[in-house]
């Protein structure tokens, strides 16, 4: 079983899970609970692997043959890790999802030369305790490049396909949220942020400012707070809304019939629901 403690900090992904569902966010982050994963998630691991191994050789041998060749090896390593014939029950599921993962790979050419770029970090890890709060944060950047003007890009792929001008504020959370710890630990505000989206070839750049890393600062404090008081509580609301139906977790939910594990905390004097 795997250890049970509090949460001590906050990534751009689980902050995602306690905005769409804070009980979500518990049954990942506190209880644990296994998860089996998606092919979406396996063919995400797969191409983010492929390009970071793309990346770390020389400029002239980032060619799509390269790719190629690194995704075997890849995907022969991430066979001892996953039970194909569990993720690919379908005769030719695997070949059609092959295909798929192979598309990524020759959009994400179409998109970006990858022979001209010159990143200075892959796989970045960036912490830091921002001072509101304080509220702990880290998270990986997939590429980061710093030109010789000290101008700074950060970027993350997606093999999804890029959301509707309505939605893009969200999907640019995590961007952000790379942005500013990145500010407050190098002290520079990043002048591009990247979203390369190998599901559709779309690309989406956006440049912040201080001003809005300031408030985007302050939007993650009071989010660390309110996990921080459900934590004390053991009260982590379900939120229905569409996502669900891609959810592992419905037996464990009210919503759906379900019923919630015993919390493995201890609980705060100020549970509202404790006897």
């Amino acid at each position: 079983m795997p250890t049970v403690r509090r949460p001590t900090q906050l990534s751009p992904s689980r902050a995602n899970d306690f905005q769409q569902c804070p009980l979500l966010y518990r049954l990942r982050t506190i209880d644990k609970l296994p998860e089996p994963p998606s092919t979406a998630q396996v063919a995400g691991t797969l191409v983010h692997s492929v390009l970071e191994h793309l990346y770390e050789a020389a400029p002239g041998e980032r060619t799509p043959g390269t790719a190629m060749r690194v995704l075997r090896e890849q995907w022969e390593r991430l066979q001892r890790k996953v039970d194909v014939n569990e993720l690919f029950p379908g005769s030719g599921d695997l070949e059609a999802w092959k295909r798929k993962v192979r598309g990524h790979l020759e959009t994400y050419f179409s998109l970006e030369d990858p022979a001209r770029l010159r990143p200075s970090s892959l796989e970045k890890l960036v912490q830091a305790t921002l001072p509101q709060g304080p509220t702990p944060v880290k998270g990986f950047i997939d590429r980061v490049e710093v030109n010789d003007s000290g101008m700074v890009r950060l970027t993350d792929y997606k093999t999804g396909k890029c959301p509707p001008p309505r939605f893009r504020d969200k999907a640019l959370f995590q961007m952000r949220f790379y942005a500013l710890v990145w500010w407050r630990t190098e002290g520079v505000v990043p002048s591009g942020l990247r979203l390369v989206y190998l599901g559709d070839g779309e690309i989406l750049d956006h440049s912040p400012t201080e001003e809005e890393l300031v408030d985007f600062e302050a939007s993650l404090a009071e989010l660390w707070g309110e996990i921080g008081r459900a934590v004390d509580t053991g009260v982590f609301p379900p939120k229905r809304s569409r996502l669900c139906d891609w959810c592992n977790f419905q037996e464990y939910c009210p919503e759906f019939g379900g019923e919630e594990p015993s919390y493995p905390l201890p609980l705060s004097l100020f549970n509202p629901e404790a006897d």
